[in-house]
């Protein structure tokens, strides 16, 4: 897989990680981002590393730091909601209204049977999505995220409990039909760093999103 970098400068990188490479290496082995993080030092003396997470499906912009003071930094930049992010989702169903915002908070749940997952609970951690839809084609629905929160899976759960209907190909939130993985897409970061120009990166659209009708036009719509 190839690692696309969408900027770069001395502390910071952000990279269009694929669809289906996981973070950290999965329990059953196999390739993982951590493998290439050598390549991605690019001259610098230490590997970069990465600031947030997205899950193993999710494609699009990561943000990386090159150092440990910038890591701290742009760490509570995100706890603090200092970055701008937007994802596209491709919802399996159709969507009522056009925009609105999903206020669920989200709590931790697990079994011995379906393992761990994310449901909405009023105790839970509050998590607010606000959502946009921007192209509509056989059944399905591209829908534009942009979250204030930054809970575990909380695109994934506000599109299946907060808009009717999971993302395609989600296993946990849907039935993991139409896709080879749940089609979500970090397409968007910005990240301002005081007197210095901001981190501003966007991801085009993946293939696969491409594959199914939609195109870079609407994806970018507004």
């Amino acid at each position: 897989m190839e690692l696309e970098i969408l900027f770069e400068d001395g502390e910071a990188l952000v990279i269009d990680k694929p669809g289906g490479l996981p973070l950290d290496r999965p329990r059953a082995g196999g390739p993982c981002l951590d493998d290439r993080l050598g390549e991605l030092r690019l001259g610098f003396q230490r590997e970069p590393a990465p600031v947030h997470r997205l899950d193993r499906d999710t494609s699009g912009c990561l943000l990386l730091a090159r150092n440990p003071k910038a890591l701290k930094r742009f760490s509570a930049a995100f706890e603090d909601r200092l970055v701008e992010k937007r994802y596209l989702g491709i919802v399996d169903g159709p969507v009522e209204g056009e925009e609105g915002t999903i206020e669920l908070n989200l709590s931790k749940v697990s079994t011995a049977k379906d393992g761990w997952r994310m449901i909405p609970a009023k105790k839970g951690k509050p998590a607010v999505t606000h959502w946009r839809v921007l192209d509509r084609r056989e059944g399905l629905t591209l829908v534009e995220f942009r979250p204030e929160t930054g809970r575990t899976h909380q695109i994934r759960v506000h599109a299946a409990s907060g808009l009717g209907s999971a993302l395609l190909g989600d296993p946990v939130y849907g039935d993991g039909r139409g896709a080879k993985r749940t089609m979500l897409h970090a397409a968007g970061l910005t990240i301002g760093r005081g007197e210095k120009p901001p981190i501003i990166a966007i991801a085009p659209l993946p293939a696969d999103f491409a594959a199914l009708g939609f195109t870079d036009a609407a994806s970018q719509d507004g």
